[in-house]
């Protein structure tokens, strides 16, 4: 697994450098409050596991979860219930529990995608799952998003195309990125998918071999370099 921003990493690497369950036991003893919160985000650490706990409360109480200068706590949220509205401490501590388990099967890297990646393009055993930020064709999503958010994805499409193994990459719906996946000869679905207002969107998957979509829904593309079928049937050139 491969991650640049640092506050991600910093959850990362406590899972994998042994102090899941230090994280675990934190989620479940912390109670959440607004003092609380500001209290315990106010701390200047350059333990990982200290700032690994820090970037769950900010990805659990930030309004959609973005860690990105410029997001704000929520408001009212679900039901009303502000920044508890997204807190689950059982769930949490369940899932990083979870990935301590499997914790010697993972090797992290704090690192650019675009850096590594070409050391993996012999490996025919390997499959990667890709997930750039969104901004290609001037989308603004990604900005919002990422703090790492300027991306060369001509780069990304000339390595992909590159691996012997198979991938998966994921997309926003620009003409720019279907242009690129066209270009290097690659295959395209819309999948649905509700945003954080709940609303449909359509994002692409892009990959060598989609085959494997067919048994969602009817996902047929008659002219695999020139157009993409959605998950509801709609046809997009």
């Amino acid at each position: 697994m491969i991650e640049l921003d640092h506050e991600v990493a910093a959850v990362w690497k406590a899972v994998t450098e042994g102090h899941a369950e230090w994280l675990a036991d934190r989620i479940l003893k912390f109670d959440l409050t607004h003092e609380n919160l500001m209290n315990e985000l106010k701390i200047l650490s350059t333990d990982a596991k200290q700032q690994a706990f820090q970037t769950l409360l900010k990805n659990r109480t930030l309004h959609g979860g973005i860690l990105a200068e410029g997001s704000g706590l929520l408001k009212n949220g679900e039901n009303g219930k502000g920044i508890k509205s997204r807190w689950y401490p059982q769930t949490l501590a369940k899932r990083i529990l979870n990935l301590n388990a499997i914790r010697e099967k993972i090797t992290f890297l704090k690192s650019d995608a675009l850096e590594i990646l070409p050391n993996y393009t012999q490996n025919k055993q390997a499959v990667f799952f890709i997930d750039p930020p969104y901004t290609a064709g001037g989308k603004k999503a990604g900005k919002r998003l990422y703090r790492h958010c300027d991306l060369n994805h001509e780069k990304l499409f000339q390595i992909a195309e590159m691996l012997q193994g198979d991938f998966v990459m994921t997309y926003d719906h620009a003409e720019e990125v279907k242009n690129l996946a066209r270009k290097h000869n690659f295959q395209m679905r819309l999948i649905p998918m509700n945003n954080t207002h709940h609303a449909q969107i359509f994002e692409l998957v892009i990959g060598k071999n989609l085959s494997w979509l067919e048994d969602l829904q009817m996902v047929h593309e008659k002219r695999p370099d020139y157009s993409i079928s959605s998950l509801t049937g709609e046809r997009v050139n």
